[in-house]
């Protein structure tokens, strides 16, 4: 009996809230704590857990509901929810299980790893180096690193390029259907873990390549593309002449 599809690779493309790590917590109660400076109610940590996935400003605007459609309430409660995120951001962070070993295991294959994440850069980086993830990827590919973020496939093209692999040669894996929508844009398959947020979606029902109850099972998915280096050209006949 065939086992999993498997993919030739190079480099894996890893996204990072609901993928590599779980931040509801720190977002839930940076999120309520600007809903409360704001004078509106709080939201369920259920209720914010659907509303990540977009990246920060469609975060606040979510959790103010009608009231993020004004443009300007709307850039006030995102100042307000920096100013909170930034004393939070790492408090609660947790690591899921198996990221750490399977991260080290592709290292250990060869592979060239990026984080690619909607989340701002300011953020991203910290909360890599305060989980001591971040010596595990070649490129960071933040949410304001280029003018468009995922699902747009510019930001996954980009981070292919910063590792210096064509897409076809990549693999995404995420947690929702802005990296399932990206990967296949890019011409990149990928697979989609089930312990993430998805925005509410079921994750069942978002067209991918496979489902990874865990992020151990990807490395059973993946084939490393071992570039074989060109021949050395013969040495010169001395009987001829390089003059002739």
């Amino acid at each position: 009996m065939n086992g999993p599809k498997r993919f030739p690779a190079r480099a894996v493309l890893f996204d990072l809230d609901g993928t590599l790590l779980d931040t509801i917590e720190d977002l839930a109660e940076a999120a309520n704590r600007m809903l409360e400076e704001m004078r509106r109610p709080p939201r369920s940590r259920a209720e914010i857990h659907r509303f990540v996935g977009k990246g920060l400003a469609r975060l606040v605007q979510r959790c103010l509901g009608e009231d993020g459609l004004d443009p300007f309430l709307a850039e006030q409660a995102q100042d307000v929810f920096r100013r909170h995120y930034r004393v939070i951001n790492g408090r609660h962070a947790r690591i899921y299980p198996d990221v750490v070993e399977t991260l080290t295991a592709m290292a250990g294959r060869g592979l060239k790893l990026a984080c690619v994440t909607n989340k701002p850069t300011e953020f991203t980086q910290a909360l890599l180096t305060h989980t001591d993830l971040a010596r595990y990827f070649q490129a960071v590919i933040c949410g304001d690193t280029l003018a468009v973020r995922k699902p747009d496939p510019a930001v996954l093209i980009h981070a292919c390029s910063k590792l210096g692999v064509p897409p076809v040669q990549a693999l995404m894996i995420g947690d929702s259907e802005n990296d399932a929508k990206a990967a296949r844009a890019a011409g990149i398959p990928v697979l989609l873990v089930t312990y993430g947020y998805s925005e509410g979606i079921p994750v069942d029902t978002i067209e991918c390549d496979g489902l990874l109850s865990s992020a151990r099972q990807a490395l059973d998915r993946i084939d490393p593309i071992r570039l074989v280096a060109a021949p050395e050209p013969p040495p010169n006949d001395p009987g001829i002449s390089s003059s002739s």
